[in-house]
């Protein structure tokens, strides 16, 4: 199957500072891919190439032009002004911008398709309420309904998770394997390896280059891990799962903490508080 994007030896720079050298990345049409890497890697660079916002140094970025790609984007969480006075709802049929042609205004059909969209998200009862009342999980679902009411392509996601408890997380990250699951191809960046891990198909590990990429079982190695992060990783396969964690420095608590003396409390003589 041909990809519909493709980077060849791409590099790129912000004035004499190298991002990104000799990248080469085929995406193709159902594929479900996570860039992993340490902050500071390139990974938002590398999304924002695919998408077309930046050119590169060097190299080429080949995009699918008939039929014309449609992405969409889901930016990071704290890059949004909330202080905008709009709904949960308006916010999604703002993914209608570039469709809506010189009728500005959303069609009662639109506006069954956020609600459809919501609802499949698992917050159409959100509808109405003020996108800076609702938590970071329901706020990041609003903003994935968005792009996914333009029928996109290609859902592009950068960081999806970040600011979100472990169960919203989690949740995100189910709902994007289903939305792949439909047809949907997905790209994104996450900090988070053990969720990429369980629930992303295609790993790539980045640190200014691509380092290796493959499935999960096979790039997600103590090697290939600690060469991208430049640190020592652990990673722990049972029962099919990946768990994967940055080794801890030699020293423990007890180094750092001086122990309690005859009073209970670290570096106190033991005598009574006064007043």
């Amino acid at each position: 199957m041909n990809p519909f994007i493709e980077l060849r030896q791409v590099a790129f720079s912000y004035g004499a500072s190298p991002v990104l050298v000799d990248i080469d990345l085929h995406l193709h049409p159902g594929q479900f891919a996570a860039l992993v890497g340490p902050s500071g890697a390139g990974k938002t660079t590398l999304l924002k190439l695919v998408l077309q916002l930046l050119r590169p140094s060097r190299g080429q970025v080949f995009c699918r032009t008939s039929p014309p790609l449609r992405i969409a984007y889901v930016p990071q969480l704290e890059t949004v002004d909330w202080n905008f006075p709009v709904t949960a709802e308006e916010v999604v049929l703002m993914g209608l911008t570039q469709l809506s042609g010189r009728w500005p205004w959303p069609r009662a059909a639109h506006r069954q398709r956020a609600r459809q969209i919501l609802d499949q998200l698992e917050i159409g009862h959100l509808a109405q309420n003020h996108i800076r009342d609702l938590s970071g999980g329901q706020q990041q679902r609003i903003f994935l309904a968005r792009a996914l009411i333009a029928q996109p392509d290609l859902l592009v996601l950068d960081e999806p998770t970040t600011g979100v408890d472990m169960r919203s997380a989690e949740n995100i990250f189910h709902q994007l394997a289903d939305l792949n699951q439909e047809g949907m191809s997905i790209l994104l960046t996450t900090h988070d390896l053990n969720m990429a891990a369980a629930h992303v198909p295609w790993i790539v590990c980045l640190n200014q280059r691509i380092i290796a990429q493959g499935l999960p079982e096979t790039v997600m190695s103590e090697a290939v891990l600690s060469e991208t992060y430049q640190g020592d990783m652990l990673v722990i396969r049972q029962e099919g799962m990946l768990f994967v964690q940055q080794k801890p420095h030699a020293h423990g608590y007890r180094e750092l903490i001086p122990e309690p003396t005859a009073g209970g409390l670290p570096g106190h003589d033991g005598d009574q508080l006064s007043e």
